[in-house]
């Protein structure tokens, strides 16, 4: 059997960035490189059912029932194969820190990239453990392709120890899941499943049944450039507009001062000039009405803009991405209380927390396949400071194991 790390560091190599502004499905051609792969790799391992669907760049394959057990649950494990658009995922360069010392680590020096304890004090409590950084210069992609390799090292133990009892399992990679598509074209009557899991988390022993809801909303801002040796009573800087359209939402409503359960209102990016301008925003809260509550007060935001500056300054487009799927969650708690039990046996604490972000779970359980999220081991997502725990993702393969026994 393949070390699951010799698949992870094989994955990360293979550039995956999604785009939300492409318009295509897949967003990117270059996820085809690792669904292809992945393929190739289910079939010569021996897995049924492998399918690669060429068109939207889905994959899917089944581990069979062993005799006797074809009459128990279909269980499903899915990862994303995409990585985010936050950061290139072009070149990535991972290496292996062994037996880490709790001190900085140099990601790379040329460039002066320091992955700082006094940035992320939490990295001290994998004193004596192996870490896989980045180079400084690119994202590592343990989001997702930790869960990538665990799932797959999980499916090779059981193809290759047939004498394990366990029920039919499938297996799903999507694209797209940095950018809210990944379910876009999942087909959930074909996968066949009763009931999946996400391996899409964080560190070790997280697992997840709630999100945020969630929306994206772009701001439209229509200036009026004019010399500004002549512009009074007559110009109307968009830029300054944008500007002040940011202040109007409350000031700790902002990813930078909230956690847990509390929302807020994100700028995502902003360009533009006198004559026009565009913010991005995403806007989310757990909670539904508090979460529509957000969405009114930005666009009576815009609508007060509007009176002050002239009807259509200021147009949003508002789409939500996403909602919270405990609402669904609620009436399938023992996936949840079967991955407490598996992580217990394994040695592995829970920490049950709500996901401050989304993951394809939350759209799935909606469409009828309820999706708990799992931990991968990897920390520090969407940035050069990612990195993953090389003995967090071994255990993992061993956690996924021992769930699948607790469905027989």
């Amino acid at each position: 059997m393949e070390n699951v790390v010799e698949r992870f560091l094989r994955y990360v190599r293979i550039d995956t960035c999604s785009d939300e502004e492409s318009g295509a499905h897949p967003s990117t051609s270059r996820q085809h490189d690792l669904a292809r792969l992945l393929t190739e790799e289910l079939q010569a391992m021996g897995a049924a059912e492998v399918t690669y669907d060429r068109e939207h760049c889905y994959v899917y394959a089944t581990i069979p029932a062993t005799q006797g057990c074809e009459d128990k649950p279909v269980v499903g494990f899915i990862a994303h194969m995409d990585t985010s658009p936050a950061m290139s995922g072009a070149g990535v360069n991972p290496r292996v820190v062994r037996n880490y010392d709790g001190q900085d680590i140099v990601l790379n020096q040329e460039l002066g990239v320091v992955l700082r304890t006094a940035d992320f004090p939490e990295i001290r409590k994998y004193r004596g453990q192996d870490l896989i950084v980045t180079d400084g210069t690119t994202l590592l992609g343990a989001d997702d392709k930790a869960g990538v390799a665990e799932i797959m090292a999980m499916a090779e133990y059981f193809l290759t120890q047939p004498h394990i009892p366990h029920g039919k399992l499938r297996i799903g990679f999507t694209p797209d899941e940095e950018i809210g598509e990944g379910p876009d074209f999942f087909d959930v009557a074909m996968f066949g499943a009763q009931a999946a899991y996400t391996v899409d988390g964080g560190a070790l022993g997280e697992l997840e049944y709630e999100n945020f809801n969630a929306a994206g909303a772009k701001l439209h801002i229509q200036g009026c450039s004019v010399h500004p040796g002549s512009a009074k009573g007559k110009m109307k800087n968009a830029i300054l507009i944008a500007q002040e359209f940011q202040s109007l939402l409350p000031v700790a409503e902002n990813p930078m001062y909230t956690e847990g359960y509390e929302g807020f209102y994100h700028l995502d990016s902003i360009q533009g000039s006198v004559e026009t301008a565009q913010a991005d925003y995403i806007i989310r809260d757990h909670d539904r009405e508090l979460f529509e509550g957000k969405k009114k007060f930005f666009l009576s935001a815009a609508a007060f803009l509007n009176e002050k500056y002239g009807e259509g300054t200021v147009t949003v487009e508002l789409k939500d991405s996403y909602y919270n799927m405990r609402e669904v969650m609620e009436g399938h708690m023992d996936l949840v209380d079967k991955a407490v039990q598996a992580m217990e046996e394994q040695g592995i604490q829970p920490v049950i927390t709500p996901i401050r972000g989304g993951t394809d779970g939350a759209r799935l359980s909606f469409m009828g396949l309820p999706c708990p999220n799992l931990c991968t081991g990897g920390e520090n997502c969407h940035g050069k400071f990612e990195y993953a725990c090389v003995q967090s993702m071994e255990k993992i393969v061993k956690l996924l194991t021992g769930l699948v026994g607790k469905f027989l």
